[in-house]
């Protein structure tokens, strides 16, 4: 780009020039015009002359013609007048000569001054004298009385005086024009910079605007021009401001919105760059990248799946769905996307939008209502198809032999009490479930220790046929805002399990105490510990980490799907921790009282 000259650097050069020209043309006239004026002093003078000498030589114009005492007259006129005088016949002979003797004279009829009296005009020549080498103003008469031409009286004189005079005059005006255009210089620069100085002003001005400061203001100049455009790029800050908060509060509502959408946004332009992008979305697709505005999605998402799809939706026109599995550290997510077109106001097309939903709870909620359907049908059916295998058995025959009869109907008898312990335990799960959502259930402010004593007393029997101790530990003043009855199955539940999977002559550990504004309640047993990968699960309804053995020592799958939303009713939450062939340890949180 070319270097570009300051105003001020723009006008004044041009301006100084202008005035240059001016002052030289000045000059110029000036000097044509004083010039023409002392001619045409020197012009009068040498007709006047010439007519005094006309007037003298009237008594020689009578024939014949005495050259001779023409040439006598025209030296002693010369003499006196101090000009030179010339008589000159119409053929262009010099008959006198005030300076010369006409006789070494050449033919003057040539002379412009003779060419012009000789057309009955006055004539006028300056040249230099080829005989005085000297710069002479002629003048020349015709003289004709009665219309009859007999010779012409021609003036001169000197104009060297006339010249020296124009030479001291002009060095005057230049040593007075020099100063004269100095000063005009100076006050020419002081005017373009007065006016130039408003538009110093406004690019500052403009240059603080651009880099954002929105308050500075213009000072109106003495200019009327100036002072309009001054007022219009106030007017103009001012506007900015108002459309700059208007955007910010746009921006800002659209930022809230969009922080506290579930769903992750992302858009993205048609170059595969980050346009906007929500913590949601970061979140779904593990974007760890501090500023993911303006990078490509290929920099800021790992994900090959997602990749595709951004592929197929920047190709396409439609809006497109597709579920994604993105895979974190110790569990995979499922995630639905939706894309979409933007446009711009001409309808041109800029980038694609996309919307991410997380679908992990309702897929792990479908399995779980389908695990839960399974579950209850198998539960269900187990020992149903065993009573009616036994009762078809005893149709058959097998009634009318007591030893079979007594043995089938015992087996039909724990078939019953099992179908029974489920219908309860899913009753008393529904009745849960029901409270809770109503908040129903009362609850007052209770020691724990007496519970704790009367849950493990429940399970006491229990215990001690398989030589467990049950060992308390609870300060007497701790206390928990429950309700009795519910918590005490509660622990009773955790108690149970920790009996039944303990090994004979072992410990049940129940603990009781506040921590960080919570009461925690711990059953630690030393059985046979649970797997990892169950531990997720363990909650769930009909969930067993090992089926036959819970089948086998009479559990129904669903105490600890009971403790759980007891716990919860209160407010609370369950944890559990284990490792296999030392145990597990149940944890019971509640919200502190004090």
């Amino acid at each position: 780009m070319a270097k570009r000259r300051p105003l001020l650097w723009q006008i004044y050069p041009a301006v100084l020039v202008l005035l240059l020209l001016f002052l030289v043309v000045l000059y110029g006239l000036l000097s044509d015009i004083l010039t023409k004026k002392l001619l045409e002093e020197k012009k009068s003078e040498l007709l006047i002359r010439a007519a005094f000498v006309q007037s003298m030589l009237a008594p020689f114009a009578k024939e014949p013609l005495d050259p001779p005492a023409i040439d006598r007259l025209c030296k002693t006129l010369g003499h006196q007048t101090s000009t030179r005088i010339t008589i000159i016949s119409p053929d262009g002979k010099v008959w006198g000569e005030s300076d010369k003797d006409p006789a070494s004279m050449e033919n003057h009829l040539s002379r412009p001054e003779i060419q012009q009296a000789l057309r009955g005009q006055t004539g006028f020549d300056i040249r230099s004298s080829s005989t005085l080498r000297e710069r002479f103003l002629y003048a020349a008469v015709p003289y004709a009385p009665n219309n009859q031409l007999v010779f012409f009286i021609r003036t001169a004189a000197s104009i060297h005086q006339i010249d020296q005079m124009l030479v001291h005059l002009r060095r005057k005006m230049l040593l007075a024009g020099i100063p004269a255009s100095v000063l005009l210089a100076v006050l020419l620069w002081f005017v373009c910079w007065h006016l130039t100085r408003p538009l110093k002003k406004m690019e500052a001005a403009a240059k603080q605007l651009a880099e954002g400061d929105l308050n500075v203001r213009l000072p109106l100049a003495s200019t009327r021009e100036f002072a309009s455009l001054a007022k219009a790029m106030n007017k103009m800050a001012e506007e900015l401001i108002r459309r700059l908060d208007l955007i910010t509060a746009q921006r800002n509502e659209q930022q809230a919105v969009l922080t506290s959408m579930s769903e992750g946004v992302l858009a993205i332009d048609t170059q595969n760059r980050c346009i906007s992008i929500n913590n949601a979305a970061c979140r779904l697709l593990q974007i760890s990248t501090a500023e993911p505005v303006g990078r490509t999605v290929a920099e800021i998402i790992r994900h090959t799946q997602f990749h595709d799809f951004v592929q197929k939706a920047l190709s396409s026109t439609d809006s497109l769905e597709e579920h994604l599995t993105v895979y974190e550290t110790d569990q995979s997510r499922s995630i639905q996307v939706r894309s979409s077109v933007l446009k711009d106001r001409a309808g041109k097309r800029f980038g694609t939008l996309f919307v991410l939903n997380d679908i992990t709870d309702i897929y792990k909620a479908q399995r779980v209502k389908t695990d839960f359907v399974a579950n209850v049908s198998h539960e269900l059916k187990t020992p149903v198809t065993s009573i009616k295998g036994f009762i078809e058995t005893l149709l058959d025959g097998a009634k009318d032999n007591p030893e079979d009869l007594q043995r089938f109907l015992e087996i039909m008898r724990r078939q019953t009490e099992r179908l029974n312990s489920i219908i309860e335990d899913l009753l008393t799960l529904s009745d849960i479930e029901q409270q809770a959502d109503k908040s129903s259930i009362s609850m007052q402010i209770t020691a724990i220790l007496p519970l704790l004593k009367e849950a493990a007393e429940c399970c006491r029997h229990q215990a001690e046929r398989k030589k467990i101790a049950l060992q308390i530990d609870c300060r007497p003043d701790l206390t928990a805002n429950v309700n009795t009855s519910l918590f005490i199955q509660a622990l009773v539940n955790l108690i149970d399990n920790a009996v039944k999977y303990s090994e004979e002559n072992s410990s049940v550990f129940i603990r009781a105490f506040a921590e960080k504004q919570t009461i925690c309640i711990e059953v630690q047993d030393q059985g046979c510990g649970i797997a990892k990968e169950h531990l997720p699960r363990l909650f769930e309804r009909f969930y067993r980490a090992d089926k036959a053995r819970s089948r086998s020592l009479g559990g129904t799958g669903l105490g600890l799907a009971i403790v759980k939303h007891i716990v919860q009713a209160h407010g609370g939450s369950v944890r559990v921790e284990s490792t296999v062939g030392k145990g597990s340890t149940f944890f019971i949180i509640l919200p502190s009282t004090q």
